[in-house]
Formats: structure tokens, C-alpha cells, sequence
């Protein structure tokens, strides 16, 4: 089988060199990404040294690396093209307000392409300021053939589009799966396998009857199911038929009113941990330390690259230095859960999270940009961002492979990872790309999410009653957003 993928894969290659964004120059494959230049520039017309100035702004440093090394393997690009990065943290709330302002403001400083997340996409692609993205086919990117050859995860180009215009793509593919701790599994259940574990929370059955049978089941065998409400939160939230807001109303949709009633099922019969996600008592579970061993967590690729396998070891220092003097410290992977996990197939299809890239309608370097952006976004060859990105090849120090968009690239991959003892993540979280929905999503989302995961919890620890909870949460909103 994993010859016959490899010739298939190689067809592919051929035959979707074009199609797929292809590459200008593939040479310089492998040569180290350079830095990226954050350095402000004199305004000169949007040119520097000769160069244009392409102006990328960004919450983290993950696609300005991406430029570097775009720029490292096309030589022709860097000697055409300065890059400068700005980088705003969302800590605090401090990076929209920023971008706004920038793209306000216009001028040689505005952006010219920009990233946004999840949490507050679809106010740059459909919302209040969505009319500063610019549509792909205006960058020189053939998007309808190049999103098609690709086969780009439909619900990140829903989420991407504006009135019929993609305007804004993901590089990751955040669909979920239900990652799980073997050892549990084959205590509770017999078997490790994942279409055991699928059969017993119920996989792709669009309901939560089957998962709450096998949490019965595993509390009588001393385990829990999840770690906290928070772990069903997302397979929830973006699996409702409607989003948070309607026709400028709030809108609670059945489906999240439900999380009331789950929430309290799984506290009021001992089923998980009660823990909030992102605190010590989460992490905690994930390296089976919490107060009963829990089967698994529902999440993305990346839970597990950047959170799960982080956090299911023992932090060593290596007796080393880095170049500020602070002490180098190695993950010991034989200490701990590292390598007793696998994925499956979740009962109920849903993402989380993600980053979006757009560009600006203004901007004078369109070219350049839509060329970043092509390879970052739809190019589907080897040499190509996903396929680097999918194969841990983009860092030869950090071989990290992640989920990502093209359902192409993930085709002709190899999604085998040590910490899941050698399974294909892949095959688990295609599935669960090609099932989850963009189209549930507000502008408001990061605010609202934030409300409603307060009051249930108020509501499952008994401080208030279920209307008391709804009641308040309408409130807030109202208060704080405007929304009634």
C-alpha cells in the first residue's frame, strides 16, 4: 500500500504542478530561512534600496517565517522584494485595534497583507472591515481552478469568502478529532484501536448519546471521559446550525443552549475533571497526573503538536545555553503519556481555530503579495508551503508536522507521528476537515464565547439557575456589545 501511495502521490505531483500554484524556482529547496526584516523603513514611495516594500502584519511570528523562507528559496523575489514585519501580540486585545488603525490610516505604511485568526476572521473577511481585502483573483492567483486542484477544506473557504470572493485563506486545517490515551482504552475497552474507540463515543453520529453511554461506562472502570466541559466546548459551538449573532439579534442556537445541559451531565456524574482548559489542572490530565485518568480530548492537529506533546513529557536542562545566557531545556518523551495517544473520527464534526492571510485592495504590490500568498495558501507541489508544512520539512530543527488545508498535499503525505506510536494522523483528520462548517461564525464570537463559558460554569457549579445563567449572559452581551 505505502508503494502504491508513493507512485499515486508522484502522479499527482505531475499532475498538479500547474494547477497547484507550481513553484518558480525549487533549486535553493532546503537553504535557511533568513530574518525577518522588522526593522521601520523611511517612507519612499513603498521602495527601498531599489526594492518595494511589501508591509506584513501578523500576531505571531509564524508567517513572517514563512516569508523568510519564501524568500530564501526564490532568490528572485528577495532581490525584487523587502519584507517588513510588524508584529502585534492579540495579548490584551492589543493586535486588532492595531491593524485597524494601519489599514485606516492607509499610505506606504499600511499593510499590504495581513493575518487573522479564528477568533476575529470574519470581521476582516465579511465584517466591519471587510471592505479593505482585496480578492485573490485580483493578486494574479487563479483561486477557483487553484482552490479546486487543491481541494482546499471547504469550510476555511467559506469562512475566506466575501459575496462570492475568496478573500482570505488558511494554510492549517483545524478539523477536529477525538485524540485518546491508548493505555485507557485498552484498560476500559480491550483495544487501542481507533474504530473500537469510534463505535464507543459514537463517531460521525451527529449525536452525544453514544460518547455519554461510553463515559458511564468508563467512570464505572474509574476513568473519566474528557478532562473538562471545555473539551466538548468546540466540537459544540461549531457544529450549530447559527452563529451567535442573526439579523443583528442575538441568537442562541439550540444546539449551544444544549451545552448548559451537557456541562451539567458531565459534572453532576463525575465524568471528567472539572477543569478549565488552558489552566495547570488541564495540563495535568494530558500527562495523566489529574485527579482520575481521563480517555482523551477533542481537538485539531495542532493540540497536539503544540499543546498535547508539550505538556506529556518530563522538561529536562540540557546543561546548555542559548545565546541570552537562559538555560536550553529538552522534552524527555520517556517519562509521562508522549507516544500512548492515537486520533479518531469525533461523533460530532466541528474546527477550532486558525490562521487567515489577506491583502490589501490598496496596496501597490500586489504582485509580490499574491505570489507570498499563493505559495503559502494554495500552492499543492513539494515545494510548496503545505507540503513542507505537512512533511516537518519547513524546519529542519523543529521536523513538526501539522494538518493542513489541501486535502491534496495531505493525499501525498506521510502523517505518521511518534507520539501517536507511529499512526497517520491524517487519516483521521481529513475527515474531520471535510466535516466541519464555517458558516456559523460572527465577528463576535471571541467576546460572546467568552460570556457564555462563564455562565455555564456558574450554572454546573450551582451558583445559579439555568434561566439565571441564560438571563445574565443576554445581559452582559447586551451591556457590553449592544447586542440584544
Amino acid at each position: 500500500m505505502k508503494k502504491a501511495l508513493s507512485f499515486i502521490s508522484a502522479l499527482a505531483l505531475l499532475a498538479t504542478a500547474t494547477a497547484c500554484g507550481g513553484t518558480k524556482d525549487s533549486s535553493n529547496q532546503g537553504t535557511d530561512a533568513g530574518t525577518s526584516n522588522t526593522e521601520s523603513k523611511k517612507d519612499d514611495g513603498g521602495k527601498s534600496g531599489g526594492k518595494q516594500t511589501i508591509n506584513l502584519w501578523s500576531f505571531t511570528d509564524e508567517v513572517p517565517k514563512m516569508v523568510d523562507k519564501y524568500k530564501s528559496l526564490h532568490p528572485e523575489f528577495a532581490d525584487k522584494y523587502d519584507v517588513k514585519v510588524t508584529i502585534v501580540p492579540t495579548t490584551d486585545g492589543a493586535y486588532q485595534p492595531a491593524l485597524d488603525k494601519a489599514l485606516t490610516g492607509g499610505g506606504a505604511d499600511a499593510p499590504d497583507m495581513y493575518c487573522a485568526e479564528a477568533a476575529f476572521v470574519l470581521k476582516y473577511t465579511q465584517g466591519e472591515m471587510s471592505s479593505y481585502a482585496a480578492p485573490y483573483k485580483d493578486l494574479g492567483i487563479d483561486v477557483d481552478n487553484e482552490i479546486k486542484a487543491a481541494d482546499i477544506a471547504q469550510y476555511t473557504v467559506d469562512i475566506g469568502s466575501n459575496n462570492g470572493n475568496v478573500v482570505g485563506l488558511g494554510y492549517q486545517a483545524t478539523g477536529g478529532a477525538f485524540i485518546y490515551r491508548r493505555s485507557v482504552a485498552k484498560a476500559a475497552f480491550g483495544s487501542d484501536d481507533p474504530k473500537v474507540v469510534e463505535e464507543k463515543i459514537g463517531a460521525g453520529s451527529n449525536s452525544w448519546d453514544k460518547f455519554f453511554e461510553c463515559a458511564e461506562e468508563l467512570k464505572g472502570k474509574g476513568y473519566g471521559i474528557v478532562s473538562g466541559d471545555g473539551d466538548i466546548w468546540h466540537a459544540v459551538e461549531n457544529s450549530s446550525d447559527t452563529g451567535w449573532v442573526v439579523d443583528g439579534k442575538l441568537n442562541i442556537d439550540p444546539k449551544r443552549e444544549a451545552f448548559l445541559d451537557l456541562s451539567k451531565k458531565l459534572k453532576d456524574n463525575g465524568y471528567h475533571n472539572d477543569t478549565e482548559d488552558w489552566q495547570d489542572a488541564w495540563f495535568a490530565d494530558m500527562k495523566g497526573e489529574g485527579a482520575k485518568e481521563v480517555l482523551g480530548f477533542f481537538g485539531p492537529a495542532w493540540l497536539i503538536n503544540y499543546t498535547l506533546s508539550q505538556n506529556c513529557g518530563s522538561w529536562k536542562e540540557t546543561g546548555e545555553k542559548d545565546a541570552d545566557g537562559n538555560a536550553i531545556k529538552e522534552l524527555d518523551t520517556s517519562i509521562g503519556t508522549y507516544g500512548d495517544w492515537a486520533v479518531c473520527q469525533p461523533p460530532i464534526g466541528f474546527f477550532w481555530g486558525g490562521t487567515w492571510v489577506l491583502a490589501n485592495k490598496d496596496s501597490k504590490v500586489k504582485e509580490g503579495v499574491g505570489e507570498i500568498i499563493d505559495w503559502i495558501t494554495l500552492n499543492c507541489t513539494q515545494d510548496g508551503l503545505q507540503y513542507m508544512w505537512a512533511n516537518g520539512t519547513f524546519d529542519p530543527a523543529n521536523p513538526t508536522k501539522d494538518c493542513v488545508a489541501s486535502g491534496t498535499v495531505l493525499g501525498m503525505s506521510d502523517g505518521k507521528v511518534d507520539f501517536l506510536g507511529g499512526q497517520n494522523m491524517f487519516d483521521a483528520f481529513v475527515a474531520g476537515n471535510k466535516l466541519a462548517n464555517g458558516k456559523n461564525l460572527t465577528p463576535y464570537d471571541e467576546t460572546i464565547n467568552q460570556k457564555w463559558r462563564g455562565q455555564v460554569r456558574q450554572y454546573t457549579a450551582g451558583n445559579k439557575s439555568r434561566e439565571e445563567a441564560l438571563k445574565d449572559f443576554k445581559q452582559e452581551v447586551a451591556d457590553e456589545l449592544d447586542i440584544h
